[in-house]
């Protein structure tokens, strides 16, 4: 799995001109699942999402996670974070799970989130969406479950 974490002060995702998920103060994930990938994968990459600490504490200093703030979370499908642009000019996307194997994962992720006391909200799941992102900072990590970077 690979993840774009950014820290941000509201974000919302829109699908056919609605509103479909909104947050405040929080992190705005996008989430892509590579074959192969199984709970185990999904479950790390939750943890470590929940627990990064890159919200100030009182000096300022990154070190409160969102755990610590009690912040929402807005997760987005994402399988075009598998595109491999190396070869060519147009990416390919072999390395992405496919929609069953992904739709599992993404509604496993959610569940886990929400069972460590977060709230989600979320997009919808292979739509074309118009993200919003209000980056506080700005703030943006990425994250691989393979520790590729």
């Amino acid at each position: 799995m690979r993840a774009v974490v950014q820290r941000t002060k509201c974000s919302k995702v829109v699908v056919d001109h609605k509103t479909c998920g909104e947050i405040g103060a929080g992190l705005m994930v996008l989430l892509g699942i590579k074959k192969g990938d199984t709970e185990k994968e999904a479950q790390y990459m939750m943890d470590k999402i929940i627990n990064l600490r890159i919200f100030p504490d009182e000096e300022g200093k990154m070190n409160r996670s969102l755990l610590d703030m009690g912040g929402e979370l807005l997760l987005v499908s994402q399988f075009t974070l598998y595109g491999d642009a190396r070869k060519g000019r147009r990416p390919g996307f072999s390395e992405a799970a496919l929609p069953k194997e992904a739709m599992a994962l993404y509604k496993y992720s959610i569940d886990y989130l929400q069972d460590q006391g977060i709230r989600v909200a979320t997009g919808v799941f292979g739509a074309e969406m118009l993200v919003k992102i209000d980056n506080d900072g700005p703030v943006t990590i990425l994250l691989d479950s393979e520790k590729l970077f």
